[in-house]
């Protein structure tokens, strides 16, 4: 991927950033080889977007719910869509991110979430040139959402997540699969476990620094 000088940087999909947060090689896995696996957390999370996943208006009470709205933010170069976006009698956008699940998750897990909801409002504002200071977290299984304030440094979390994506599919090679916790809490629900091969690749990884242990040249 390459732009010439002056060019606006190719665009990243919003759920690239979301990916990368839970796991920098998952993230290369779906978006620079294009591969991807179901299981059943992805299946729910299918079975959650297939309403909101259709575009649509309507209004209630004065908010008008757009759904399935496409976002952008050229300046960071981002593209994708948001799953409802309320916009109050002002025009104020306010995104909703619907998930599957429950809104207990483990933080580190939810912090992903957040991420993403706080990429679609940076792109919100830039299309609409109104501040959205917070949005929420829908979780299907609890039927509850959890409000996240867009913050300065969610806003720094996904211009740093950004550039990370953008340098990894510049380089066009796949980080290292996670270790230790991360990789226990992260990998067994992964759909893409048998692809990535977490253990058989830390393995190696693993042989490769024995071979080298009392090498007197490193």
């Amino acid at each position: 991927m390459g732009t010439a000088p002056g060019d606006p940087p190719d665009p990243i999909p919003l759920s690239a950033l979301q990916h990368w947060a839970y796991c920098p090689r998952q993230c290369a896995l779906i978006h620079l080889e294009q591969a991807f696996d179901d299981n059943i957390h992805t299946l729910r999370g299918n079975a959650v977007h297939a309403r909101v996943d259709q575009p649509g208006v309507e209004t209630a009470k004065g908010v008008r719910v757009s759904r399935a709205l496409p976002v952008w933010h050229d300046a960071l170069g981002l593209i994708g869509k948001a799953d409802v976006v309320e916009f109050s009698p002002t025009g104020a956008p306010y995104p909703v991110e619907y998930k599957h699940g429950s809104r207990h998750k483990a933080a580190a897990i939810a912090a992903c979430d957040d991420l993403q909801l706080a990429a679609q409002a940076l792109c919100l504002e830039s299309m609409t040139g109104q501040a959205v200071p917070e949005g929420a977290l829908y979780y299907a299984s609890s039927k509850r959402r959890r409000a996240v304030p867009i913050d300065p440094v969610l806003r720094r979390s996904v211009a740093d997540t950004t550039l990370a994506v953008r340098t990894m599919l510049a380089s066009e090679a796949l980080p290292p699969p996670l270790a230790g916790d991360m990789a226990a809490q992260r990998c067994k629900g992964c759909s893409l476990k048998d692809r990535c091969q977490p253990e058989a690749n830390a393995s190696v990884a693993l042989d490769a620094v024995r071979a080298h242990l009392f090498d007197p040249d490193l």
